[in-house]
């Protein structure tokens, strides 16, 4: 049987950052777009004859191009049909150009060497955005097939979009703006209040709720002024904690101040029990580890010194023990559901 025992300490986790890093502007972010087109010049790795879009829009293609001919007749396999997607940013000006990701949607086996065909992009409006068109580059974008052979069917367009119709966000003339944090907080909601009205010794920062905050812009500035200056100004941030698993590579990361409540629980054969004592100290004739860890006269038992209790700890602890990775995050998960960790599991 392997024991641990730990003790608690609870670690306070505010910081200092900027409002910038932790609040969106409401109305000022990317926007999502999406394209059908042909990819061509394939060294016969594109779709095959069971790919019948492929065939139809070849065929209307040439049609376009006074060329009259028959799906059934073209035998190409030199031509991918792909479904292209991008991202605009915010104000994004006609003209601008922006890298784009084409993705194979038949049985296309490569779209390396190839040339993705004039694509227009559509916004959720169904209005055209942006028009495509380049060469196709696939690198980092491989995927491994049986014998080690390459089968890149997703690839890149650098700065292969160019801007047609501008998304008009109209910020200069606005009196209003509203910030919305990018997670929901009250403490941090009205932290950001505190600080912006702080800054300016006067009400022009209200919290509505955990995520929204509301300005309004003072009388001698433009609301571009203004929103430069609340984005860099300091405020004290309080971190929601999470625990991240990697669960196919074991991989645990958590804040060193994350506390575990007492509990007492059974994996396998690992016993932890986590506990409040007035005596920290390890039994007599304990051998260090390190700064943190103590091995205790069982040499499956380890403790932690004063002030070191938390879930890096634990894992620590448990890798000393030689738990495998699947072990730690079933003792995670059920510590979680037990009530004795109180930060977000979050499964990767």
């Amino acid at each position: 049987m392997r024991t641990i025992i730990l003790f608690l300490l609870l670690v306070s986790t505010i910081y200092a950052t900027k409002i910038n890093d932790v609040a969106n502007i409401v109305g000022v972010r990317q926007n999502h777009l999406i394209g059908y087109s042909l990819v061509v010049g394939l060294k016969k790795t594109g779709d095959g004859t069971t790919s019948k879009f492929t065939l139809q829009s070849i065929a209307n293609m040439l049609k376009a191009m006074n060329i009259d001919m028959k799906p059934i007749d073209i035998k190409s396999k030199n031509v991918a049909a792909v479904v292209v997607t991008a991202n605009l940013n915010p104000f994004a000006k006609q003209g601008d150009k922006f890298d784009i990701t084409v993705s194979s949607i038949g049985d296309a086996k490569s779209l390396e060497g190839g040339t993705l065909l004039m694509t227009p992009l559509k916004g959720v409006d169904g209005r055209i955005y942006a028009l495509a068109q380049g060469p196709v580059s696939i690198g980092g974008r491989n995927t491994r097939g049986g014998g080690g052979e390459t089968h890149p069917t997703a690839g890149l367009i650098y700065e292969g979009g160019f801007v047609e119709r501008e998304i008009n966000i109209d910020l200069y003339n606005q009196k209003y703006v509203t910030l919305s944090l990018k997670e929901s907080n009250l403490k941090n909601s009205v932290n950001i209040q505190k600080a912006i009205n702080g800054f300016y010794n006067t009400q022009v920062a209200v919290a509505m709720d955990p995520r929204t905050i509301k300005l309004k812009k003072p009388e001698n500035k433009s609301m571009i002024e203004f929103l430069a200056e609340v984005q860099d100004i300091d405020m004290d941030y309080n971190t929601k904690n999470k625990i991240i698993i990697n669960e196919r590579t074991g991989t645990v990361i958590a804040g060193v101040g994350i506390e575990i409540k007492p509990i007492i629980m059974t994996h396998g054969d690992i016993t932890i029990k986590i506990k409040e004592q007035n005596n920290l100290d390890a039994p007599e004739g304990s051998m260090s580890v390190d700064d943190n860890l103590v091995i205790g006269l069982n040499e499956n038992e380890l403790y932690t010194k004063k002030g070191t209790t938390t879930v890096a700890n634990l894992v620590r602890s448990l890798q000393k023990l030689g738990a495998t990775p699947k072990d730690i995050i079933a003792i995670l998960e059920a510590m979680k559901s037990a009530g004795s960790i109180s930060a977000e599991l979050k499964i990767i």
